[in-house]
């Protein structure tokens, strides 16, 4: 009956946040206010059980990569689709879907979660699988350095009952896996690059630590070119990855087209998600995908696992393309100085208008410094049309500092949305976005032009 109250309680504030325009996970916040157990009730009654994708970048779009492959393969899965990925946006998700008893129709959850607040999911939830990605210098305002972030992984992998995934490409969830190897209770799989492919893939720790030597050497010389030619040559050390059985490799790439090795087999796809870092990341969706299939006693071909992946669409505000006054507009999600580095490098700027919206709210980080450590000469030389959100100013003086010509400068996201649309009709268009100012900048193009909703 209680279950029952709760699930009530929440459908309703839920209508009432839609009514008021507020925010996705209130419903959340009130149900575990008021059930701290219903969390807990409603995910293990799934007989699939509970995967969970936590790491800096790419959560959003592995966890969709994930959903959309066990879809394929008639699974029903639940998956807090907004990206809300604190407990009460999970909770709220699950309210929204279940019926009034409180019953989900669904035979597994994929979930994302943020690492700090994943502590609070997994205080009632035990993952039956979970998927590691990264440790990358995000936040730091909230997490300070690099190892207090390993920390949230490696709780989230012990807490893990039954089948742990690691980038064995990076240093410190690598060495996640390691422990969990050792003496946790999961069984460790890994994903990751060919040697090949190493020099493209290089950690944040690694990045930090070169830019660290250019700039002794000759602070003019620390620029992204930089770091890459030094990359290029194997001025690092990377994971040893001579030990690494890896559940599926990235061994190749050309353009949107990824080759993935699985269990020796090679297999090509065209994928629709842009971006060097989203290969990586339907590398982690295609082992995780083929650890779960093969526990539920289902069997796909590697070959179909892998066409399955040019099925799937970018996530939202992750390369999402949509259509405005009658030419492509993308939104690429920025949040971190390797995240940029690699937008800026995955997408062509060429006879492309670029807007950037800066916004510095709690889920974005309030500390803005971390863009000091991108480099915007990638724009070649190619000018800024126009930088919005509540820290443009300090956007514009950033894209001073490397030389880059700024347009126009408009803190209003509405007002500078309209002002970016007055001058680049015709063009192929492109805004690079914190996620507060991705989330505003949708709900104003929904008013323009077809915008995916997800509550």
């Amino acid at each position: 009956m209680r279950h029952m109250l709760s699930t009530l309680v929440g459908k309703t504030v839920l209508r009432l946040a839609k009514l008021r325009g507020g925010g996705s996970a209130l419903p959340g916040l009130v149900v575990d206010k008021l059930d701290s157990n219903y969390l807990a009730r409603i995910l293990t009654r799934l007989p699939g059980g509970v995967v969970v994708v936590s790491g800096t970048n790419g959560k959003t779009s592995t966890t969709k990569m994930i959903v959309e492959m066990l879809e394929a393969q008639g699974l029903t899965v639940f998956s807090n689709k907004t990206g809300s990925n604190f407990s009460r946006g999970v909770i709220a998700a699950a309210v929204a879907e279940a019926n009034t008893a409180g019953h989900l129709a669904a035979d597994i959850a994929v979930l994302e979660l943020d690492e700090a607040h994943a502590m609070h999911f997994i205080n009632r939830v035990k993952p039956d699988y979970t998927v590691l990605l990264n440790v990358l210098r995000d936040q730091l305002d909230r997490f300070g350095e690099l190892d207090t972030t390993a920390r949230f992984l490696e709780r989230i992998a012990d807490a893990t009952t039954g089948h742990l995934l690691v980038n064995g490409q990076d240093p410190l969830v690598n060495a996640i896996g390691d422990k969990i190897a050792k003496g946790g209770q999961a069984t460790v799989h890994r994903f990751g690059v060919s040697r090949e492919l190493e020099r493209l893939f290089p950690s944040d720790e690694q990045l930090h630590d070169l830019i660290e030597v250019i700039l002794e050497e000759d602070p003019a010389t620390a620029s992204d070119a930089a770091v890459a030619a030094a990359a290029a040559t194997g001025d690092f050390e990377t994971a040893d990855q001579g030990a690494i059985d890896q559940t599926v490799t990235l061994v190749a790439t050309r353009g949107n087209t990824a080759e993935f090795s699985l269990a020796g087999g090679r297999y090509a796809a065209e994928l629709q998600l842009t971006g060097l870092y989203n290969q990586l990341n339907a590398a982690a969706a295609l082992g995780i995908v083929k650890i779960i299939t093969q526990q539920l006693g289902r069997k796909p071909a590697d070959a179909d696992l892998v066409k399955s992946l040019e099925q799937i669409k970018p996530a939202f505000g992750r390369g999402e393309r949509l259509e405005l006054d009658g030419s492509p507009l993308e939104l690429v999600l920025v949040k971190n100085p390797a995240g940029f580095r690699l937008g800026l490098a995955s997408y062509s700027n060429a006879d492309t208008a670029v807007m950037i919206a800066i916004n510095d709210q709690y889920a974005d980080g309030r500390d803005m410094s971390w863009l000091w450590d991108v480099d915007f000469k990638a724009l070649n030389g190619k000018p800024v049309a126009l930088v919005s959100g509540t820290r443009a100013w300090d956007m514009a003086v950033r894209l001073d500092h490397d030389e880059v010509t700024v347009q126009q400068v408009e803190p209003d996201l509405a007002k500078g949305l309209k002002q970016f649309r007055e001058t680049s009709r015709g063009q192929v268009k492109r805004i690079y976005c914190t996620y507060t100012a991705m989330l505003a900048l949708r709900k104003i193009l929904s008013e323009i032009t077809d915008v995916e909703e997800v509550w």
